[in-house]
């Protein structure tokens, strides 16, 4: 099955992709150039990883009628200090008091569940083209 986005520059350092009918804005910091207008596309990145990691908690949670309003998921993550490279994610899953403790480990299973987390681990192939018309 083959997916594809279609991506532009808006102008400035916008960069914008098409993707079902949904227009994804990204720019860079002003520090970078940019105005700062939307996240910039590494945090997308990283807002992905989380995302996809609550899709799971919540899915779960709501198989079970377990209420969500007090759950939340917190992501950290430590860099190389010279490369810049990130070295650790961290996700953690914070559950009110009254929260059942028997789901817990079923909560950081669900949370391995997470496709974004899977492609990180296991990686496709990368194949870039530069094409002319």
């Amino acid at each position: 099955m083959n997916d594809s986005m279609i991506v532009t520059f808006p102008g400035g350092k916008k960069v914008y992709a098409d993707y079902n009918g949904f227009e994804i804005a990204t720019d860079q910091h002003p520090d970078s150039g940019g105005e700062g207008s939307a996240p910039e596309p590494y945090d997308l990145f990283l807002a992905s990883l989380a995302t996809c990691a609550g899709i799971y908690v919540l899915g779960f949670c709501q198989s079970r009628n377990l209420p969500t309003e007090d759950v939340r998921i917190v992501q950290s993550w430590e860099r190389d200090p010279d490369t810049r490279r990130m070295e650790t994610f961290r996700i953690r899953v914070e559950t009110p008091e009254d929260f059942p403790q028997k789901y817990l480990k079923v909560l950081k299973r669900a949370v391995n569940q997470c496709s974004v987390k899977k492609t990180i681990l296991d990686p496709p192939e990368f194949v870039v083209e530069a094409v002319r018309g």
